[in-house]
């Protein structure tokens, strides 16, 4: 089959040809969304998964959707190296410039720069990583505390009345949230939540690994009344089964019945998996429709390809001592485990174990759904683990 012609589209946050299964969870986003900037309460949404569930590319389609209506956005990553006021203040920066624009806003805009100039002013000299063009001077008073809590508040408060006087609102989509440091987290949060009891339209959108809800409540006893946190999974397999059917017969092609079947036993109906099986069955297959022997015979390029990007990336980043963890959560089986049962088969104690543990969850390679248990964040990592590691020598 034509390989220009295939439609799937593994990748990291690329937009799958069909956005299947997510469209409860984008209205009601959308909803929110519309109410926040109608001047109605409306808690915001934390979008929490696994890897590799699509949680960026719904973060992304939600975004658009917000400026099909009208809605400022801004989008920001975390990574793990960076402060949040180093994310924030030029995501703001450029609100802000936007909602100058509006004759109605622009005194408030103005007013919310010169708050973003005494901001990154006086928080330069604790997070050193802040860099952010300047557009006014800063005002007195304005933002230039030193603390980021008080500080944040007051900017986002600016941020929050431009918004309202241009009839419209300003929302944060913020990807990678988990990686934010507690203090830093519990200063947005308290911002947030002054915004919210002056009513004003400004909040976040955010995504997630699943310790994110804890993390969050663990920053601000309160962050669970602010937000919602909806519970991004694998496709049922009839969202599965469109996600892989329906590009197809757009390109003219088709699937037989037991060659999806397979495909979605195989990938568990996780949509990066499933982008990855697609496109090798359609680059297998000779003709129309593809079979289930076209799957079986693409079934090995598939791991291969996701070994080499999707679980690869993820396992180099990780010391010798957390190779060997993570192998015996392997060795345990799928699903979570009991820290004990981890540390019985490293003939370590549980406490001894605990910054090794730590370390994997601030990485994100691990989480704990319930307390004393612990596993993968990354789908089928533990089947990578049997293959990167075989036999028994990691044992030593």
């Amino acid at each position: 089959m034509d390989p220009i012609r295939n439609p799937y589209a593994p990748g990291a946050g690329s937009r799958p040809p069909e956005l299947a299964g997510r469209d409860n969870i984008r209205q009601d986003v959308s909803v929110r969304l519309s109410r926040l900037r109608a001047g109605k309460p409306a808690k915001s949404v934390l979008l929490v998964g696994l890897r590799g569930v699509g949680k960026t590319v719904l973060l992304d389609q939600m975004r658009r959707d917000a400026e099909a209506n009208g809605i400022h956005t801004v989008r920001i990553e975390a990574p793990e190296d960076r402060s949040l006021p180093a994310m924030l203040a030029p995501a703001l920066r450029l609100a802000l410039l936007n909602l100058s624009k509006t004759e109605s806003a622009r005194d408030f805009a103005v007013r919310g720069l010169r708050a973003l100039a005494g901001f990154a002013g006086k928080l330069k000299l604790k997070y050193h990583d802040i860099e952010v063009g300047l557009d006014y001077d800063p005002e007195p008073g304005l933002a230039d505390n030193g603390d980021l809590e008080v500080d944040l508040t007051t900017l986002l408060q600016q941020v929050g009345q431009a918004a309202q006087a241009a009839s419209t609102a300003v929302i944060l989509f913020i990807d990678e949230l988990q990686y934010v440091a507690e203090p830093q987290m519990a200063a947005l949060i308290s911002a947030l939540h002054r915004c919210s009891q002056d009513q004003l339209p400004v909040t976040i959108v955010g995504a997630g690994l699943p310790q994110l809800r804890g993390r969050m409540g663990k920053a601000k006893s309160y962050a669970e009344r602010l937000f919602d946190f909806p519970e991004i999974g694998p496709l049922a397999p009839p969202d599965a089964t469109e996600a892989l059917v329906k590009p197809a017969q757009e390109e003219g092609a088709a699937f037989q019945e037991d060659a999806v079947n397979l495909i979605i036993e195989k990938t568990q109906g996780y949509p990066y998996f499933l982008q990855e099986w697609g496109k090798r069955a359609w680059d297998t297959a000779v003709k129309s429709p593809i079979t289930r022997q076209n799957v079986l015979d693409a079934s090995n390029e598939a791991i291969a390809a996701l070994d080499e990007s999707f679980f690869r990336v993820r396992f180099d980043r990780l010391t010798p001592t957390e190779k060997q963890y993570l192998r015996v959560m392997a060795d345990l089986g799928a699903g979570s485990h009991r820290s004990g049962d981890i540390a019985e088969k490293l003939r370590r104690s549980v406490q001894s174990l605990g910054p090794l543990r730590a370390s994997l969850i601030a990485k994100g390679m691990i989480w704990s759904p319930t307390h004393g248990d612990t596993a993968f964040t990354v789908p089928l990592f533990d089947e990578f683990m049997k293959r990167i590691m075989p036999g028994d020598e990691w044992k030593d």
